[in-house]
């Protein structure tokens, strides 16, 4: 009897070692968060991922205090129809169509002073924007500059000594990593929830400016309507994104967020409050993905890298040495296996920055020294559009044709639209970005100037003629002024 119940002891005593071993007690960590310092923007202290455990709270309490929730009135002319944004189903534009009604997003503060960032589409057509904190302070808000190329807009308030979220870097997050995503989702403030980043570099095609960027951070941390604009942090409460999207057949949280990274967010906010518009850089390329079959067409070792098609002026790539065939695998010190990761590097940067591009042709590597330039293939920066009240009422952003352009489409000039916003334009015609106006009324337009001036002369209707790059044939808009 006694033999047996030492056989029971040890049997257990064993048991007991074994489960240890599979399960070591765990000795609880006391994290010791830094203050960052607090120039114009906050810049986030030294973060490593393995230093954190899975304890939310302290990113949660840090974060929830710099998510703003933005209530935007917004008012659009009615032509019977219904426009149908491409976020629709997660921003929460009230009644459907284009006519008056309250939207609901969030936003980051991301200075001191009063500066916040936000998705585009939160902002474009308010009329009227109140910014509620956490502790429901409530403040009106003014846009300070939009860009719908990364869907992101500054607003500013008149505050001081505001809870400010750091910028992380972006180009550090790791697939797998924890982050949490803080917004406002269907008007529940500060909501936090947590998940992973899934993927990076995504690009989903859901903006349809010229000139658009989508290298999206993806994670399946939940995110609803109301949280665009709002956080996505790493664990150190230190801003790594800001939510613009999410991937889904209902209009709800389906398991995919995209968030735009900081580092672009960063880049893009400065410009804005600096100049007033963001100075885009360009290298004048065409590019697409290397693919299985380009790879073994190219007899590359691995689907790759981006394929140059086609340069698209005679300055920045061309200028440089690149040629149509060549695939860019290298920028700088960053690899370049996609075409959203070229389009993201080369965002951050402005005209006139200079970066090495290595290319693989014939076989060979060789490195270029690029020039970047501005949309109208000069290096200087673009200075900000005053107000003008025929562009304010068409809803539109225009920039001059390139001498290469002119050339390629044996054009003898015109004016290219390149952003549609809120107005005539987008109401009554569908007109797409990267038209090229040739004729109003069938009088030729050479430049912005003529342009302007045969559209402000015109009474009644206005018809504009022209054609789109990459189409055949000659396209016809009408609309009444």
């Amino acid at each position: 009897m006694r033999k047996g119940i030492l056989i029971i002891l040890s049997f257990a005593i064993i048991l007991g070692f074994i489960f240890l071993a599979k399960n070591p007690i765990r000795e609880s960590k006391n994290v010791i968060l830094k203050q960052a310092e607090k120039p114009a923007f906050v810049m986030a202290t030294d973060y490593t991922p393995e230093s954190y455990g899975l304890d939310f709270t302290a990113a949660a309490e840090k974060t929830v205090n710099g998510v703003v929730h933005i209530r935007s009135l917004i008012r659009q002319e009615s032509n019977g129809g219904d426009y149908q944004n491409p976020y629709r189903d997660f921003f929460d534009f009230g009644p459907r169509g284009p006519r008056e009604g309250y939207g609901s997003g969030s936003g980051v503060v991301i200075s001191e002073d009063g500066y916040i960032v936000t998705n585009n589409h939160v902002v474009e057509d308010a009329v009227e924007i109140e910014v509620v904190f956490n502790d429901n302070r409530s403040y009106e808000a003014e846009v300070v500059g939009l860009d719908p190329t990364t869907d992101l807009a500054i607003i500013k308030i008149e505050a001081e000594d505001l809870s400010a979220l750091a910028f992380a870097n972006s180009d550090e997050t790791k697939i797998g990593q924890w982050v949490l995503a803080v917004g406002n989702p269907f008007n529940l403030s500060s909501t936090v929830t947590a998940g992973i980043i899934s993927a990076k570099a995504r690009n989903i095609n859901i903006l349809r400016e010229a000139y658009a960027v989508e290298s999206f951070i993806q994670t399946d941390a939940a995110i609803n309507k109301g949280n665009s604009g709002g956080a996505l942090v790493n664990l150190n409460g230190d801003l790594i994104g800001i939510n613009s999207a999410i991937a889904t057949p209902t209009g709800t949280y389906a398991g995919y967020g995209f968030a735009i990274p900081s580092n672009l967010v960063q880049k893009v906010s400065t410009d804005l409050i600096e100049y007033g518009v963001v100075q885009r850089a360009i290298m004048g390329v065409m590019i697409r993905n290397v693919d299985a079959r380009i790879a073994e067409r190219l007899d590359l070792d691995e689907p790759s890298g981006v394929l140059v098609d086609s340069l698209t002026m005679d300055e920045g790539a061309k200028r440089a040495g690149i040629e149509k065939g060549d695939i860019i695998v290298h920028i700088d010190d960053s690899d370049i296996k996609s075409v959203p990761e070229l389009m993201e590097y080369v965002a951050r940067k402005r005209p006139g920055d200079k970066i090495m591009v290595s290319v693989i042709r014939d076989g060979k590597e060789k490195e270029f020294e690029v020039e970047l330039v501005n949309r109208q293939g000069r290096s200087e920066f673009l200075a900000k559009r005053e107000p003008n009240n025929s562009l304010d009422d068409l809803g539109i952003e225009v920039a001059e044709l390139s001498e290469m352009e002119i050339e390629e489409l044996d054009l003898d000039g015109g004016v290219k639209i390149t952003e549609i916003k809120a107005g005539k334009i987008r109401n009554f015609t569908s007109i797409k970005p990267g038209f090229i106006v040739t004729q109003v009324n069938k009088k030729p337009v050479e430049d912005i100037d003529d342009f302007l001036e045969i559209v402000e002369n015109e009474s009644g209707g206005v018809m504009l003629e022209g054609i789109y790059p990459d189409r055949s044939g000659k396209y016809y808009y009408a609309f009444g002024k």
